[in-house]
Formats: C-alpha cells, sequence, structure tokens
C-alpha cells in the first residue's frame, strides 16, 4: 500500500476512458490498497485510478467516514431529482463550481473477490458516485458546467498552470 501522487491537467491519462477490469489480480488488490489508502485522507471524497496515473475502471471513495470501492463501476440508476452545489476535484486543484448532479445514484460493480456489489446514496454520496465515474470515462466535472461558466474556470485553471 501507497500513498499515490494524484495527476492533475493537462495530464492525458485523466481525459482517457478506462479499461474494464477483467482479471482480479495481485496489481488489481494492490491498486485497490492503494486508493484506499490516497483517498483516507482529510477532505478527499472520492479518487479513481486514472487520477493516480492507472488506466483501470476502479475508483475508492471517503464519504461520512465510510471508506471503499468498487472495480468496473456502471451507473445503473440516477433520480430525476437534482442538486446543485459546488465541486471540485483533486486533479483541477482550487478551483470549485457549481455542478448540478442527480440527487441519487446507484452504481454496479465488483470487488476484489469479483463478488457484485452495489453502492448507492444521496447527497454528497450519490455526487462522488458520478464525479468518480465520469473519471473513468475520460471527463472532468468542468465538462460538464454551462459554456459560459466552463470558459471561466479554463481561464482560471490556465492561469494557475
Amino acid at each position: 500500500m501507497a500513498m499515490r501522487e494524484i495527476r492533475v491537467i493537462p495530464d492525458p491519462v485523466l481525459r482517457t476512458p478506462c479499461d474494464e477490469i477483467t482479471t482480479v489480480d495481485d496489481r488489481v488488490r494492490s491498486l485497490v490498497a492503494d486508493l484506499v489508502e490516497t483517498v483516507d485522507y482529510e477532505g478527499r471524497a472520492g479518487l479513481a485510478a486514472n487520477q493516480i496515473g492507472v488506466n483501470l475502471r476502479a475508483f475508492s471513495w471517503n464519504i461520512e467516514d465510510e471508506i471503499g470501492y468498487v472495480l468496473n463501476p456502471k451507473i445503473v440508476e440516477l433520480s430525476d431529482e437534482m442538486q446543485d452545489g459546488d465541486e471540485g476535484c483533486l486533479s483541477v486543484p482550487g478551483l470549485w463550481y457549481p455542478t448540478r448532479r442527480a440527487w441519487y445514484a446507484r452504481v454496479v460493480g465488483m470487488d476484489v473477490d469479483g463478488n457484485e456489489i452495489t453502492v448507492e446514496g444521496t447527497g454528497l454520496m450519490a455526487r462522488c458516485l458520478q464525479h468518480e465515474t465520469d473519471h473513468l470515462d475520460g471527463m472532468l466535472y468542468l465538462d460538464r458546467l454551462d459554456k459560459a461558466v466552463r470558459k471561466k474556470a479554463m481561464r482560471e485553471m490556465r492561469a494557475q498552470l
């Protein structure tokens, strides 16, 4: 297990869709341990594998003192009810913008033993599930912003680089 360095934009790994995990081996078990250790830090809600430079479909979360992970997550349900709130990202440090997300989300994936698991939640947990799944698809939360807000965010981001 190791605390891993977070990749930040413009690192191309963040824009690359991640590969499905077909075999759970020692490499995947080590990845899960690193994801869990790296997310277990004050102020971190979620962490996708590509944020630590690994192009596999896995993420961890740290919401309300619950730490967990899921492999090959797929969003299977989103509520019609929406939430608005500022969203940030470890890979886009220092930027927080209002991002519209579903109030409830449910993902299905697997654990390191190959068992199917379901992870669901409302509020912050739902936001995390959607945000991290987006990462695995090569998307950043900035991609979900309205065009004018996204332009402002991109200018601010470039000024920080």
